[in-house]
């Protein structure tokens, strides 16, 4: 029989496992996230990911898995969504210069850090 022991949260991603989830979907953001008759198949978009799980789980604080790192993925693209769309009341989407101009550099994913 099981243990009856309430499920545990995992710890909350550190700013090194963040930098390299970032740095690793950027380069390799045109496989996961192409569109049209190029685009990657969903076996080649699971290696992309398992890629970037290995890098991660190096820095990280706890075992991620993909699902884990997709999420956090969703999560950073909405905060910053929100953030610009409040500073611009205007909710449209950004050009890559706005986003040099209403994040701070540590907001910023680490190849845009150098440029601003």
């Amino acid at each position: 029989m099981a243990e009856d022991s309430p499920k545990r949260r995992k710890a909350n991603f550190n700013e090194a496992e963040t930098e390299v989830l970032i740095e690793q979907v950027l380069k390799h953001e045109q496989l996961l996230f192409a569109a049209g008759p190029g685009r990657a198949s969903p076996g080649q978009k699971r290696k992309v990911w398992e890629l970037i799980r290995h890098k991660v789980n190096p820095v990280a604080a706890c075992p991620r898995d993909v699902e884990d790192l997709k999420k956090r993925w969703r999560d950073l693209k909405r905060r910053d969504r929100n953030k610009l769309c409040r500073l611009s009341r205007g909710c449209g989407r950004p050009s890559p210069a706005a986003l040099g101009l209403l994040l701070t550099p540590a907001e910023l994913p680490p190849t845009r850090r150098h440029r601003v």
